[in-house]
């Protein structure tokens, strides 16, 4: 006579599947957002450039830039300045014993002639910036 042996129960163990199509889908649409989005953020600051013809950057990292928008307000490098001594303070922090920086001024067309003179010249003064060069859009 045979004896009656129950069977273990097997317990199958489910390996829990993580989905990444979520995933991958949210990563995408910040991917396109933040493409679509930063070219806005730095063509925020409007600026009417006058026409010009020479080309003076030959190729140099533009790092250090003044905005100047047709109500005389002073940006550096896209950020709000009240006034030319905070800039030049700035500047003077940005340069620090750094030598031969070029500073970027890109003026609206609108402003004072005289504005834009008196702040190239106090620019100038900054110990390490050889050049103000002042931007132009093609003629």
């Amino acid at each position: 006579m045979q004896r009656y042996v129950p069977r273990r129960k097997r317990k199958i163990s489910n390996i829990p599947e993580v989905t990444l199509t979520p995933l991958i889908d949210t990563a995408l649409t910040l991917l396109i957002i933040f493409m679509v989005t930063t070219p806005m953020i730095h063509n925020a600051i409007k600026v009417n450039l006058p026409r010009g013809s020479a080309r003076e950057d030959a190729g140099l990292k533009q790092e250090l830039v003044v905005f100047v928008d047709k109500d005389e307000k002073l940006y550096f490098n896209s950020k709000n300045i009240s006034d030319e001594k905070e800039l030049i303070s700035e500047l003077k922090e940005v340069v620090g014993k750094d030598h031969d920086k070029v500073v970027y001024l890109k003026a609206d067309q609108a402003v004072r002639y005289g504005f834009v003179t008196e702040l190239v010249d106090r620019m100038k003064v900054v110990g390490g910036i050889s050049h103000v060069a002042l931007s132009t859009r093609k003629a």
